[in-house]
């Protein structure tokens, strides 16, 4: 009776750790953040197991609360396009000194998977691997944005770091609203927000 009580502790013990080692190893899942602004709220689901430096960066932003008090300030469209449903919105810091952290590396979509599709939030930057703390959220799919699989050094295009699961109606609205003609410099030039969104926080959820 005793080396059969014996048996079966053992066995439940190595059930016990079985079942710890497969809870271990299961994926962490993605984190989400909560963009709230004047105009709604956008929430992100940010692709940690695809883009992790990018993500991480983002994060260290969310964390110390850096964005809040932030703004979306460019709503860029084609010239002439009426409609609200291809185009991207910016939003950041602008580079403020007093916030921005040092410069992420590039992680372009050729490395990463994530294209620029409807929904998806990438990395505004210079030259790569400038990308400090503006970013832009893609309405409708745009494919130049991405790394050319063929040159990826020659056109590396954007850090895609996420995707809009709630509120992409909000991102809409915000690409609808007037723009000043004369504002902005170079390709961001009268595609300023004549009165930028205000982001009140951004925060985890979930």
């Amino acid at each position: 009776m005793m080396i059969r009580r014996a048996l079966l502790g053992l066995a439940a013990a190595l059930a016990v750790s079985a079942a710890s080692t497969a809870q271990d190893a299961a994926p962490k899942p993605n984190p989400k953040v909560r963009i709230d602004t004047a105009e709604g709220a956008i929430v992100l689901e940010l692709y940690a197991d695809k883009a992790p430096k990018t993500v991480a960066n983002y994060l260290k932003y969310v964390d110390r609360s850096l964005f809040d008090g932030a703004s979306f300030y460019r709503a860029s469209k084609p010239p002439g396009y009426a409609a609200n449903d291809y185009g991207v919105i910016q939003g950041g810091l602008q580079n403020d000194p007093k916030k921005v952290l040092p410069p992420v590396a590039h992680e372009p979509t050729t490395q990463t998977g994530i294209k620029h599709t409807n929904g998806v939030i990438s990395m505004g930057r210079h030259a790569p691997g400038t990308a400090q703390a503006d970013w832009f959220i893609v309405i409708g799919d745009q494919d130049y944005l991405d790394a050319d699989p063929k040159d990826p050094k020659k056109t590396p295009g954007f850090a895609a770091f996420g995707r809009v699961v709630e509120g992409l109606d909000v991102a809409q609205k915000i690409l609808g609203l007037p723009v000043d003609p004369k504002a902005g410099v170079g390709a961001m030039k009268g595609e300023m927000l004549v009165k930028p969104v205000r982001i009140r926080s951004v925060r985890r959820v979930g």
